[in-house]
């Protein structure tokens, strides 16, 4: 079963194979039943494809933005669950690809995600022709484009050679190998804080093309934290398990059990703050957001708080549940399926209203069927349904195959880091 050697390699075991295979055709066949019991214009496929593009790039991007944060404040303990962040890292690649799916369906009105991308109601539409500058298939197009390829090309993978140079290398007198890394970490830090932001707006934000919050980004990059976190804590116990990750002690899943309990908590603010600020100044195109939330989708909008908030906060409070493995991995996964509830009721309802909408255009039969989405139950609206969790499982079981294919290329253990021996020697405080 075990599957490491002397020089700390990683393979994946034919069972491992089999397992993600299993789901990823799990999810596979969730996307064909989505397609084929669908509405017209296919708004439940599309959504949940949106849902997980945005969900599993964000992680990607947000692994990448972790590395270069602990890299430039010195941070040693991570090192040893770095691999892990940079199989995460070389997903953006993929993620580009994902979204690429949805340019293409921008330009070739193939779905009916965005209000914007309707040129006819934005003509008619004052607030959307006052968007228009931004929100816009153009800036759609090149931002996603430009974006992610810079968050690859130009970062996660120049970083990425450097971190396996330095196994073969080592280090000269002057670190220059790390220096270089801690320069391109420097570099990348504001420029993804402030374009994630953007793409953040333009790809999940617009979908309630009429509201806006200046807090979205940070809501959306903190659940994109956590989910990051979740993952890792789930798959460095499972990996630590079966013999993969022996130099992961107590202590740094102590750590990482401690950023999940304190960005839960962070991403509760955020909502608090959001929702607060928005409810005191009692502004109608704003309290339209939560309005419809609380009274369309409760389910949502409060399980949102229980599994996300609740949870995280009054089991891993005590600070011994954040060093017992069972516990640890029970309350990530419960805050996986949150954060993938986050991200659903951050598009279901946008997407659900825009699609009443684009159905009205189809003729009467069409309209007949928009009246029938606007019933008090939708499919795959008002609450995930097994599809919508079907989907999330494949999505879910493809990544972890590509971050598992990325950790068979280098050693687990990164020998010449400059603080792997911090890491090594890390004991909590």
């Amino acid at each position: 079963m075990e599957m490491m050697s002397g020089d700390h390699s990683f393979t994946m075991t034919g069972r491992e194979r089999n397992v993600l295979f299993g789901f990823m055709g799990l999810g596979l066949l969730c996307i064909v039943l989505t397609l084929i019991g669908d509405d017209a214009v296919h708004s439940r496929f599309w959504s949940n494809y949106l849902i997980n593009a945005v969900f599993f790039t964000g992680v990607s991007f947000i692994a990448l933005f972790i590395m270069a944060a602990f890299t430039t404040t010195y941070t040693g303990w991570y090192i040893v669950v770095k691999r892990i962040w940079e199989g995460y890292a070389q997903f953006l690649w993929v993620g580009l690809i994902l979204m690429l799916v949805l340019i293409i369906g921008v330009w070739g009105h193939f779905h009916h995600l965005y209000h914007w991308a309707d040129e006819a109601a934005v003509a008619e539409d004052p607030v959307l022709l006052g968007k228009s500058g931004f929100l816009n298939k153009y800036w759609y197009t090149f931002g996603t484009i430009i974006i992610l390829g810079t968050w690859y090309f130009f970062f996660a993978r120049p970083m990425r050679k450097l971190s396996l140079r330095e196994d073969v290398e080592g280090h000269d007198a002057n670190f220059s190998l790390y220096k270089k890394y801690k320069m391109y970490s420097a570099i990348f830090l504001p420029i993804g804080a402030f374009t994630s932001a953007a793409m953040i707006w333009q790809w999940v934000m617009s979908v309630d093309a009429h509201w806006y919050s200046t807090m979205f980004a940070w809501y959306t990059t903190a659940s994109w934290f956590v989910a990051c976190l979740a993952i890792t804590i789930m798959l460095a116990i499972y990996l630590k398990g079966r013999g993969a990750l022996p130099f992961v002690t107590t202590e740094h899943m102590h750590d990482l059990g401690k950023y999940l309990f304190a960005f839960s908590i962070f991403w509760t603010y955020l909502w608090f703050s959001q929702y607060m600020l928005i409810w005191y100044a009692n502004v109608g195109e704003e309290t339209i957001y939560f309005h419809t939330r609380i009274n369309e989708y409760p389910v949502l909008f409060y399980g949102n708080l229980v599994l996300n908030f609740i949870v995280p906060f009054f089991v891993l409070m005590r600070n011994d549940t954040k060093r017992k493995a069972g516990t640890l991995f029970f309350v990530a996964f419960v805050v996986l399926l949150g954060r993938f509830l986050d991200f659903f009721q951050m598009v279901k309802p946008g997407v659900l209203h825009t699609t009443h909408e684009a159905l009205a255009h189809h003729g009467e039969e069409a309209a007949t069927e928009a009246a029938h989405h606007a019933s008090s139950f939708t499919a795959g609206f008002t609450i995930p349904g097994l599809l919508e969790i079907g989907t999330f499982l494949g999505f879910l079981a493809f990544f972890i195959f590509f971050v598992f294919k990325q950790m068979e290329k280098a050693p687990l253990l990164p020998k010449n880091d400059p603080y792997l021996a911090e890491s090594l020697h890390h004991h909590v405080q």
